[in-house]
């Protein structure tokens, strides 16, 4: 089999800026992949969209070298040669042409279940809040998603009294510090909810290398990994608590497709604010999680993507609008 890889670059910029504990998030960039059977002319499309910079410049380096006509056993020998946002979009193309998902495949592209409503970090918080719940009587599953870690501590404890004040009871409410709080810090804010039964969880509320930590925090209440896992690849086989999984970034996405569809418990899939190549596979990821053992809402951040055919489910239209 002879594939063929054109590569196409991408960019846009989020509706608003988001930020973390770790920085500010203006824009999205990246390339995309139409691989084609030379044989059957099956089209395999993936999307490669890293978050940091240096994995950027690592990525644009590998797909500058990349032949224009390749083998499988070629392509396949690539998927673990640079950071994941790279795997997952050879990964996903390869995945596509052989009808594991997609128009071909036995089960189609799935519609992704009603996500998480991201909250921005910061005082702004409570005014998106007011807007949400306004509409919550539409809005039976409401969960929340808050960054936290960005502000004094003392002010957003206080913010945090008022959202508890005001989210109802069936809500549920993750806090993401992305890394941002020490122990002491985590905690205290685990203190103050653990026994509150909203609280979904506190995501990577420490360091991505602080492990003994995570683990002692997991004993008194709900801890999810985010980047933890792409830092130490072995716990998303170790960590038995919940694991926030970003597929476009993560690396290969079928080892994960397969897990979900054997109904894998406890992962939760979330965005990386991708074109719609990447997000078919988010929403698809996403709707298997949902109908698996423990369904939890995924993390799309509605209203944070402009609209345009770049975000068309049509891969066609999607490498028309990045030309």
């Amino acid at each position: 089999m002879t594939l063929q890889l054109q590569v196409r670059p991408f960019s846009f910029s989020l509706l608003q800026p988001l930020r973390t504990a770790t920085g500010v998030l203006l824009e999205r960039r990246g390339w995309l992949l139409r691989l084609c059977d030379g044989d059957s002319g099956a089209l395999g499309w993936g999307e490669v969209a890293p978050l940091r910079s240096e994995q950027w410049l690592h990525c644009q380096t590998l797909l500058e070298d990349l032949p224009q006509e390749m083998s499988r056993d070629q392509l396949e020998a690539l998927i673990h040669q640079g950071p994941g946002a790279f795997g997952f979009g050879l990964g996903a193309a390869l995945a596509e042409l052989d009808g594991l998902v997609g128009v071909h495949a036995s089960q189609p592209w799935q519609a992704a279940p009603p996500p998480a409503q991201l909250l921005p970090a910061g005082e702004r918080m409570l005014l998106v809040l007011d807007q949400v719940l306004e509409q919550a009587p539409a809005k039976p599953l409401l969960t929340l998603k808050w960054k936290v870690a960005t502000e004094p501590d003392e002010l957003e404890r206080c913010w945090l009294e008022q959202l508890m004040r005001k989210l109802p009871a069936t809500a549920k409410l993750r806090l993401d510090a992305n890394g941002g709080w020490d122990r002491a810090t985590a905690r205290s804010w685990l203190d103050a909810l653990a026994n509150d039964p909203r609280l979904d969880w506190l995501e990577q509320p420490l360091a991505i290398d602080d492990r003994a930590g995570l683990e002692q925090l997991a004993e008194i209440g709900p801890v999810a990994l985010d980047e933890s896992l792409e830092h130490q690849p072995v716990l998303r086989e170790q960590w038995l608590g919940w694991q926030v999984r970003r597929p476009t970034v993560d690396g290969d996405p079928r080892p994960l497709l397969r897990a979900l569809q054997d109904g894998m418990a406890h992962r939760m899939v979330s965005t990386a604010f991708e074109t719609g190549i990447g997000r078919r596979w988010l929403h698809h990821l996403a709707a298997l999680q949902w109908v698996g053992p423990t369904p939890a809402a995924p993390g799309l951040a509605p209203g944070w993507c402009p609209a345009g055919n770049l975000f068309s489910d049509d891969p066609e239209l999607v490498w028309a609008a990045a030309g």
